[in-house]
């Protein structure tokens, strides 16, 4: 039986599946957004979010654990210092998993996965001023009606 065992083995032994997860999790630090199945990019987000929260602390053995799992000293030294700095503040969901379709070949689901905070054309930005609606129309005479009416209101009250 396998109760309580919920994580995807993607058809590999345990050691293939961790190097290939380590491998997978340095590219996505090093690049900000890497192709792969939707298997494979769902598996990482559980792999690799763990290791971001852990990047937030920058101490001695915050680093020995992320290396054990990554075993690559230019996405430790990305992860503790670029983008560990720009998810300070965020309190999770690090990564976005965003479905492209299926493979032309094997017709396998591919997705993407990205780092959050590093893409720019996702990113809100406020665009400033009123989002001005379709029927504005109709609004502007009702607006200067009563702004007619309060000039000969007051000139009432006056006399």
């Amino acid at each position: 039986m396998r109760h309580n065992k919920k994580f995807n083995h993607l058809g590999r032994t345990a050691s293939h599946r961790a190097a290939m997860l380590s491998n997978m999790a340095s590219s996505l630090i090093l690049h900000k957004r890497i192709t792969t199945t939707l298997a494979k990019a769902k598996a990482l987000k559980k792999y690799v979010e763990p290791l971001i929260t852990r990047a937030k602390d920058d101490s001695t053995n915050s680093r020995r654990v992320v290396f054990s799992y990554l075993q690559n000293k230019e996405a430790i030294k990305e992860l503790f210092g670029e983008v560990a700095a720009k998810v300070a503040d965020r309190p999770g969901g690090y990564t976005r998993v965003i479905k492209l379709g299926s493979r032309r070949g094997d017709a396998a689901p591919i997705a993407f996965i990205e780092l959050v905070d590093f893409d720019e054309n996702m990113a809100k930005t406020d665009k400033g001023g009123a989002k001005k609606t379709r029927r504005s129309r109709k609004a502007a005479p009702k607006a200067e009606a009563p702004a007619a009416e309060a000039p000969a209101a007051e000139e009432a009250k006056a006399e």
